[in-house]
Formats: structure tokens, C-alpha cells, sequence
């Protein structure tokens, strides 16, 4: 089957390596892809939220099978626009991308399904927001409404702090559209995991959970980014909370999106808190994680592009997932100052002495500058690696992302320590 990816990040080129291994993909295209998804495919220019570029290529390649990688293809229509013409499509139409497009509209959604979540207000003025944070108290959670690459949520417990990111967005306009309204929130306690589920817009089929790392820095210290590292599985959430999670969080959701007239079909991505109460969620998302779907891709044994199909189609009922019982730990490297200004264009060396320690290493933010990758982005590469144990998993991905180098490159040094500790304990 001749196959398009839309994207061009670490998620996109895990999914890539996913499809090129796939019995059900024929030909395989990405549009606008990087350097490492080219070593796999043929790579389209083209802008992958411009829903009628997207569809010409289609149409001019004979494509069948689209697979959306990012959020921004999906709020633009991209999806609806391609399944007008009859193209099957892993990935929401419009209306059901507002899951992860508005974060008041996902709330009004939980609400209505019944989903365990923290309380919450939407605001568009400063006074309202402010108000909402001294109601709801310290730790204070202040988060765009729209999307913002990861980056338009503040977590914090100085309360003169979190105005400041209540003026951020609403008053100087740092998010643009997306922090034209912002939603105030209560704080939930207790570690965070990630469980995606695949979905036909009736059908859920969990993948195992992941943890992902928001912070820059250590410790959870710095600024929120778009994921620093990531690591599978997550001994926080073993299989009867993964159970639990898809019976009162991921089916509830999927079954209420039916009913409001916006089936979601795609990969449903729930960001959890998992409390003194139980499981809550912190987020939703409209599509795979990034890092957590570098962590899981090489745990994935299944064939990818068939689930995939499968999702498309609303054919899910009846497969299921199969994985490697070893542990994936994922460091992602970042250019010096991201998730602030940071600059690029640097030469990146030591990318085949990563893979020659048995990793995988994924493009996020390279480009070719004559011949030679370069730096592109924010974050640049993701490392990711398997063994046996998380304590295998994390030592081997970081000798191989220490093999890497390039002018500013910055990296969290405790992805996946304390799932490590905790699994010594157990052992």
C-alpha cells in the first residue's frame, strides 16, 4: 500500500522506521520529512497543514494510506479534506483535533464523559484569571488554550510568577492566538505517565504506557519544552492501572466524541497524573507523543502500518498489540538555550558512533547544509535504546547520545533515574 507521512520531527521519524518496516506499506513518502527520515523514503516539499498541498500529493502519487504525525495537519483539516476524496487517514478530522487544538474544549469533553480530571476555568480576561489562581492555590497551573508546540503551559508555586504567565498570554501576546484565552487549573499530585491508545472512532487498542520529561533541565527544573526524554515501560502504571485507565479515560472519550458527531480516529494520547485517587488526566492530545513515541516504536513488535490501516478503516476490533518485554529509555539532545533562543546551523558529529553502540537515533531538528547534517532546531536528535532492564536501557542510550556532538548541545542527565531506582528496589 503506498503510504504518506505527514511530518518532520523525532516522532515523525520513529514513525517512518515503524512503516518502512511494515509488511502492509508498500511505497513510502513523507512530506516534508528531515534527513534521517530521508535514509528511509522519498521526501515531498510541501507544507503538511496545507490540506490542498497534501492532497494534490496524494492524488499525483496514487497514495492510500495517510498517516498524520503532528498536531498542526490535523486542527487545519487536513484529515477532512483527504477522507472527502475517500483517502484512508490514521489521524482526527478537525473537530475532534480541538481535543488537543483547545485545551477548555477537552475539558468541556472529560466533563461530559465523565472523565477524572482537575477542576478547571477557562479566562480571557487577567482579572478572571488571576482570581481563578488565588481560588485553586499553590502549585499554580496556567496553560494556553490553543497549541503551542508543548511550550504554553507554567506550573508553578510563586503566585507573582504565574500572573506574570497569565500576562504573558493574554496581555503581550507571547503564544499569539493560542494564549488568547488560557485555562486555569487545580494541580494534581503524583507521578505522570503517558497512555496513547490507537482508535477507529469506536474501538481502543493501548499501547503500554510511557513517561515523558517536560522540563529543560534536571530535577524538573527550567521551562516547559516539548519533551527532553521519555522511557518505557513505566513501573508507576503497571497493567491493572493501564486497564483501569482505558475502561474510565480512553473508551468514555472515545464513545462521547461519537456521540457529539466527531468520531476520533487516530492515535488518542492521555497525559495522566496518577494520584493518591487514582489516574487523572492532565491532557489530552490528538496524536503520538513526542518523545514518547520514540520510546515506544522500538518496544512495538506488531506490524505498524497494518494497526495503522486497521485505525483508518474502522477495523481495530479484534487485533491487538504485541511488544518487547525490554525496556526503551529515550534522551532527546537540544541546541544551548532551547526552549528559548537558541541558534542553529552548527555540523552535528558522532551520529554513526551512537548508532555503533546498538541505538536507534532519530532526526527531530537537522537539515543538510552541502551534504553535511546540521542543526535545525531546538531539539536536534533523539537517542533511544533497549535492554533487558530500564537500568540497561538508560546506560546504553546515554553512552551512545554522549557520542554526539555539536556547538551548545544540552541534554538532561536523570531521564528515567528514578524509574531505575525504583526497579532496583523491586528487584
Amino acid at each position: 500500500m503506498r503510504t504518506l507521512l505527514l511530518g518532520s520531527g523525532g516522532r515523525e521519524h520513529a514513525l517512518a522506521w515503524a512503516l518502512s518496516r511494515s509488511d502492509t506499506v508498500g511505497e513510502l513518502f513523507a512530506l516534508p520529512g528531515n534527513p534521517g527520515i530521508g535514509e528511509l523514503c522519498e521526501l515531498l516539499s510541501g507544507k503538511a497543514e496545507d490540506p490542498s498541498e497534501v492532497l494534490a500529493a496524494v492524488q499525483r502519487l496514487g497514495v492510500e494510506l495517510v498517516v498524520v504525525g503532528p498536531e498542526a495537519p490535523l486542527v487545519a483539516g487536513v484529515a477532512d479534506s483527504l477522507r472527502q476524496e475517500g483517502v484512508a487517514v490514521f489521524g482526527p478530522d478537525a473537530k475532534a483535533a480541538r481535543l488537543e487544538g483547545s485545551k477548555s474544549f477537552a475539558k468541556q469533553v472529560m466533563d461530559s464523559a465523565g472523565v477524572p480530571t482537575g477542576e478547571w476555568e477557562r479566562c480571557d480576561e487577567v482579572g478572571d484569571a488571576i482570581a481563578a489562581l488565588d481560588r485553586f492555590g499553590p502549585p499554580y497551573v496556567v496553560k494556553a488554550d490553543g497549541l503551542a508546540a508543548g511550550k504554553g503551559v507554567a506550573v508553578t508555586a510563586d503566585r507573582d510568577q504565574a500572573i506574570e504567565a497569565v500576562r504573558d498570554r493574554l496581555e503581550r501576546g507571547v503564544f499569539g492566538a493560542a494564549g488568547s484565552s488560557v485555562v486555569i487549573e487545580e494541580h494534581l499530585d503524583g507521578p505522570e505517565a503517558s497512555l496513547i491508545c490507537f482508535s477507529d472512532g469506536e474501538h481502543v487498542l493501548p499501547c503500554e504506557p510511557a513517561q515523558d520529561f517536560k522540563r529543560a533541565l534536571d530535577d524538573d527544573a527550567g521551562p516547559n519544552t516539548g519533551g527532553m526524554g521519555a522511557y518505557s515501560p513505566v513501573p508507576d502504571c503497571p497493567p491493572g492501572v493501564a486497564d483501569g485507565v482505558v475502561e474510565e479515560i480512553l473508551q468514555p472519550m472515545v464513545r462521547t466524541l461519537a456521540t457529539m458527531g466527531c468520531p476520533f480516529v487516530g492515535a488518542l494520547y492521555a497525559g495522566l497524573a496518577l494520584t493518591a485517587k487514582g489516574p487523572k488526566v492532565v491532557e489530552f492530545n490528538a496524536r503520538f507523543g513526542d518523545p514518547e513515541t520514540q520510546a515506544l516504536i522500538p518496544r512495538l513488535t506488531s506490524d505498524f502500518g497494518e494497526v495503522c490501516l486497521a485505525s483508518a478503516t474502522g477495523e481495530l476490533e479484534g487485533l491487538k498489540l504485541d511488544w518487547t518485554p525490554d525496556a526503551c529509555v529515550v534522551v532527546v539532545i537540544a541546541s544551548g538555550g532551547y526552549p528559548g533562543d537558541h541558534q542553529t546551523g552548527f555540523p552535528i558529529d558522532g551520529i554513526e558512533e551512537a548508532i555503533a553502540h546498538g541505538a536507534l537515533v532519530f532526526h527531530a531538528g537537522t537539515a543538510l547544509d552541502n551534504g553535511r547534517v546540521v542543526t535545525a532546531g531546538g531539539r536536534v536528535l533523539t537517542v533511544a535504546a533497549l535492554d533487558t532492564s530500564i537500568a540497561g536501557a538508560r546506560a546504553r542510550a546515554y553512552a551512545a547520545a554522549g557520542e554526539i556532538r555539536f556547538e551548545g548541545r544540552h541534554m538532561r542527565s536523570d531521564i528515567a533515574a528514578r524509574a531505575e531506582a525504583v526497579e532496583r528496589r523491586a528487584l
